[in-house]
Parts: C-alpha cells; sequence; structure tokens
C-alpha cells in the first residue's frame, strides 16, 4: 500500500483547517560561528571588556560568549588569588557540550597573581579542547609581534600590584623602565576614568625617550578606540589589556588577516 501522504498546505486552508506542518526541511550550516568560537570569562565587576570585544569582533563567522566570574571590586593581591577557584566551573557553564576554539580570562593582574599556566590548567579541567589566553598572555605575545622592548606602564592599580605586573613583564623579557597609575582600587571607578585621561597619561608616559611602546594595563579602562588615533601622535605602539587578548583570541582561532582602525597590533 503506498505511503499515505499529508494533506498539501493548499488543502489544509481550503478546509479550514488549522495549518500546522512538521519536519520542515532545513539545513546546517556553520551559525555565527562559523569560523571561530570563543568563550570568554568576564569579571563580575567589569564594565568594559565585553564592549571593546564587540567593536573589535564584527567578522563574519566569529562569535563571542561571554560568562562572568565572582570578584570583589578591590582590586589587591588576595582578592585577585581568590579567583582561581573558580576559573574550571566559569568556563564549564559556557555553551556546555559545544567545543570552543579559544577560552579567555579577562583580568590582567589577576592573571599575574595566579598565574597564566595555573589559568590555563584551571580552564582546561572542562574545557581541554580549548587554546588559551589572558590579558597579560595577549600583551607579551602583542608586544614581541610589535618588537616592542622597553615600554611605559600605564594601569590603576596600587603600586603593590604596579610591583608585581613589572617584574613579571620584565622576567618575560620586556623592560619596564616607566610606570604611572591612576593609583585607584574600586573596579566600579576606574571603569569610568575617561577615554581623554587615559589618552593624555599614556602620551605622557610615552614620550618619555627610554621607551619604545605603551601598554595600559585593566580590563576596565576604556583604550581600544583611542589605540590607534594616539599611536599616530606618539609615534610609537599602544596596546591595552582587553586590545591585546581580543588580538590574541582571533590569532589563536586562525584569525590572521589584518583588521583597521584599531591600530599596529591588528596589522601584524
Amino acid at each position: 500500500m503506498p505511503p499515505v501522504q499529508a494533506p498539501t498546505l493548499e488543502a489544509q486552508t481550503s478546509a479550514g483547517l488549522l495549518v500546522n506542518l512538521t519536519h520542515m526541511p532545513f539545513v546546517l550550516d556553520g551559525g555565527v560561528a562559523a569560523r571561530a568560537r570563543i568563550g570568554l570569562i568576564v569579571l563580575a565587576t567589569d564594565h568594559t571588556l565585553e564592549h571593546e570585544f564587540r567593536q573589535i569582533f564584527r567578522i563574519p563567522g566569529v562569535a563571542l560568549y561571554a560568562t562572568r566570574i565572582r570578584n570583589a571590586a578591590e582590586i589587591n593581591p588576595t582578592t585577585l588569588a581568590a579567583m582561581e577557584a573558580g576559573l574550571a566551573a566559569c568556563a564549564d557553564v559556557i555553551l556546555p557540550g559545544t567545543p570552543f576554539d579559544v577560552g579567555a580570562y579577562g583580568c590582567t593582574s589577576g592573571a599575574v597573581v595566579i598565574g597564566e599556566e595555573n589559568v590555563f590548567k584551571r580552564i582546561h579541567e572542562t574545557r581541554p579542547e580549548a587554546k588559551c589566553t589572558t590579558p597579560i598572555t595577549g600583551a607579551l605575545e602583542g608586544l614581541r609581534a610589535l618588537k616592542a622592548r622597553r615600554i611605559a606602564l600605564l594601569t590603576p592599580y596600587i603600586d603593590s600590584v604596579n610591583q608585581k605586573l613589572k617584574a613579571y613583564i620584565e622576567a618575560r623579557g620586556i623592560e619596564v623602565p616607566v610606570i604611572g597609575s591612576f593609583n585607584h582600587e574600586d573596579d566600579n571607578e576606574v571603569a569610568r576614568i575617561s577615554t581623554q585621561s587615559i589618552y593624555d597619561a599614556a602620551l605622557e608616559l610615552g614620550r618619555h625617550p627610554s621607551v619604545d611602546g605603551v601598554f595600559v594595563s585593566c580590563t576596565s579602562l576604556r583604550v581600544a578606540e583611542i589605540a590607534d588615533p594616539l599611536e599616530r601622535e606618539l609615534g610609537k605602539p599602544v596596546t591595552s589589556s582587553n586590545h591585546a587578548m581580543a588580538w590574541h583570541c582571533l590569532r589563536l582561532a586562525g584569525v590572521t588577516e589584518p583588521i583597521e582602525g584599531w591600530g599596529r597590533l591588528f596589522r601584524v
């Protein structure tokens, strides 16, 4: 006996029946992450990181998926170290069961205090397939790509955090002869430091003759939009925590084409 055919849409409509078409044909494509799927762990107090990443990641097929990790608004070595325990669980809730290409932890000073390799181990506990980065990882790779060997460091941190960061960078082959800080511990207010304040401070530090580049540390500071004009005025490369980590995420995911409008780093 031949199979019974369901009434056509026209027949159902003519008969006054409810139109209820099941098993409509479809095909699968790569979705919004056809080129790269990036998982991002953002600090609970961060106002800036996702905003800057989404501005930069206007690339067809590159998708960003973010979660948040609880942290204290006060930035000091004790509060930073406390985040390590939550990293694996945070990575685990980003698209459970779906692999992603890159896992990124969005805290510069936290990665320094915890240690990059420890951050990567925690992420790999639940997402072993992901390549990993942090803001300091991206910054170091970016500064090397820019051939910046002696940098000015601008931060919002207290001096104990600045000294740890300076020692960490110098232990990895990049000198830090110039440091400037806004010296402000409240992460919620750091996110409101104006871009003009950041521009002016970075320009002052970067003009020092002993440096050949500038790194602005802290994911809360808004630098991505001013990196390109700042470089043009300064004549030296400029990068920041978000700026460098976004670049490194793309490179780890195999997205290597130059991207205009975001400064020298995105053209190397």
